[in-house]
């Protein structure tokens, strides 16, 4: 199997925090946003893992030299970016038809078993049941649980079952033929060559689709949500107790970088604070604070806090 994980984003809605990097290098309860989705899909062993940059590649490519423990990587460049479609298709000419293509969008954080993915025999969309599916692609199912249609924010209910970015592709054969249509017909949709596009050309072709659950799905888009799933991540990544200063309070989960330096504050809970921090006099929670952040005194809360 192989894996490709769109990362050439721009981030605009994460601004000023992305003016130097692309958001999926973002820090987050600890590491970066790239790095919680590389290890959670760790235990499909890839045999190669396909980044697709562009905003800031560099950023990325050098990022990669520092992970030797991700085994075999690549980054191709969208150096005008069309679309998810698009996107995906970049990535087609290293993977054989006979090889199983998981595909996870690089800002999607989430919560499922990812290892029935070893013996599936069908093409697989992970999908999260959300209150109001007019915000959402979603996919609706038939009768035989086989995926019907999918369907781009629904005015009408056909589907509570939302599209969250994990795409399991066993008929690669086909998803290359879907997407070579779309762009040489220039098929787009709202201006774009859309992934879901292809996929529903693949269910109209008889290519067998199921839905998998994700039992939590969190969302790194905006400053709130980001501060959000830190929130949570953080309660895998909590190393508060293993800290121990005289004169600072840590309310866990939190977690403390290397070489953080703290006198007389108050942290927590869900901070996470980067590497060569110096806080003194600090009552901070709900917080993320970028490497080699100083703060002397003041209150931060409900903040992203950079150089």
């Amino acid at each position: 199997m192989k894996i490709v994980l769109p990362v050439a984003g721009n981030g605009l809605r994460l601004r000023p925090y992305t003016e130097d990097r692309p958001k999926c290098l973002l820090p987050l309860a600890g590491k970066t946003i790239i790095d919680w989705i590389v290890e959670d899909a760790s235990c499909l062993k890839p045999s190669e893992t396909i980044f697709i940059t562009g905003y800031k590649a560099e950023k990325m490519d050098e990022y990669l030299k520092t992970k030797p423990e991700w085994g075999a990587v690549r980054t191709v460049v969208q150096s005008n970016p069309q679309g998810l479609g698009e996107a995906v298709s970049l990535a087609l000419p290293y993977v054989n038809d006979d090889e199983p293509l998981l595909i996870i969008l690089g800002d999607t954080l989430f919560e499922a078993d990812l290892n029935i993915l070893n013996d599936a025999q069908e093409n697989i969309l992970y999908t999260y049941k959300v209150e109001d599916p007019k915000r959402f692609g979603v996919a609706v199912v038939g009768k035989e649980g086989l995926i019907d249609r999918l369907v781009e924010k629904p005015q009408e209910f056909v589907s509570d079952e939302a599209i969250v970015g994990i795409y399991y592709i066993k008929d690669v054969k086909a998803l290359k033929a879907a997407l070579k249509y779309l762009m040489d017909n220039d098929i787009r949709t709202k201006g774009e060559f859309q992934l879901t596009d292809a996929l529903e050309m693949m269910i109209e072709q008889g290519c067998k689709f199921k839905t998998a659950p994700v039992s939590r799905w969190l969302d790194c888009g905006l400053v709130e949500t980001l501060l959000d799933t830190n929130a949570h991540i953080l309660k895998r990544n909590d190393n508060s107790k293993d800290v121990n200063v005289p004169g600072v309070e840590i309310i866990p989960p939190c977690y403390i970088g290397k070489n953080a330096k703290i006198h007389g504050c108050k942290i927590g809970p869900f901070v996470a604070i980067g590497d060569d921090c110096e806080l003194s006099g600090v009552e901070i929670r709900d917080a993320i604070v970028w490497n080699g952040v100083k703060i002397s005194s003041g209150v931060v809360k409900n903040a992203v806090v950079h150089k």
